[in-house]
């Protein structure tokens, strides 16, 4: 695999390098932000599978997806995508995310360039992107909104995923838990955070990681998610999602 030097160094701490031309990799972070088999099809196998989408939204009315790691906006563009597709007519859609280092716009597009399919989602995510990040800058606590469409709307909240989970008024249908590697990135995977997000989310409502390390199934059922391990994406053993009773 080979690697390039990026061409800029963001000013808020994170840096970009480029495996294979497209494939972003965080230095702060030491890993990839999708799986280097397909990101967008374990996008639909673990997250909207694993949370039963788009089944659950199909009983029309808002529905709301959490997310910790927003990073290059796959999920969110495929969620979109399928959300387009499948949306009852009284839908709407709230996709909101956490994220530490929101990545500059030209990045999202050169990442999110490797797959045709989202070409509409990326063509239209882009320039809002650009447009709402340079207005709200990246400080912490500072929210990115974006109206995707009618029925669609885009929250990115800024900063550290403990304090915005914790103090947002938002509950969640569902939760994408989406941070690098616990191995690599302990704290968005901590008891804490955890309880935070079980906290935020509605009766019924669902989570699914990718995650299927032990201390990250002992956080979750601890903070009070009935866990279920389901088989991973391509040829990983396992992933984790659950649901609060």
């Amino acid at each position: 695999m080979t690697a390039t030097h990026p061409d800029h160094e963001p000013e808020n701490g994170q840096t970009l390098l480029w495996h294979e031309g497209d494939m972003p990799y965080s230095t702060a972070f030491g890993d990839h932000f999708y799986c280097q088999t397909d990101g967008r099809l374990e996008c639909g196998h673990v997250f909207l599978t694993g949370n039963g989408l788009p089944e659950r939204w199909q009983a029309g009315g808002a529905f709301r997806i959490g997310e910790l790691g927003f990073g290059t906006g796959l999920n969110a563009c495929e969620t979109w995508r399928q959300w387009k597709a499948t949306r009852p007519e009284s839908g709407h859609l709230h996709f909101v995310s956490f994220e530490l280092y929101p990545m500059a716009a030209n990045d999202l597009d050169r990442a999110l360039s490797r797959w045709p399919e989202l070409d509409a989602e990326r063509q239209a995510l882009v320039p809002a992107w650009d447009a709402a990040l340079s207005t709200a800058g990246p400080e912490t606590g500072k929210s990115v909104e974006i109206d995707l469409d009618a029925a669609t709307r885009l929250t990115v909240i800024c900063g550290e995923a403990l304090p915005g989970v914790t103090a947002s008024p938002l509950i969640f249908d569902a939760w994408y838990l989406d941070g690098f590697a616990p191995s690599r990135n302990g704290a968005m995977w901590s008891p804490e955070l955890m309880q935070a997000v079980f906290d935020h989310t509605r009766p019924g409502g669902r989570f699914a990681t990718y995650a299927a390390a032990g201390f990250v199934r002992r956080n979750l059922a601890t903070a009070g998610f009935s866990v279920e391990r389901r088989k991973g994406f391509a040829g990983k053993r396992e992933m984790l999602c659950g649901v609060r009773n």
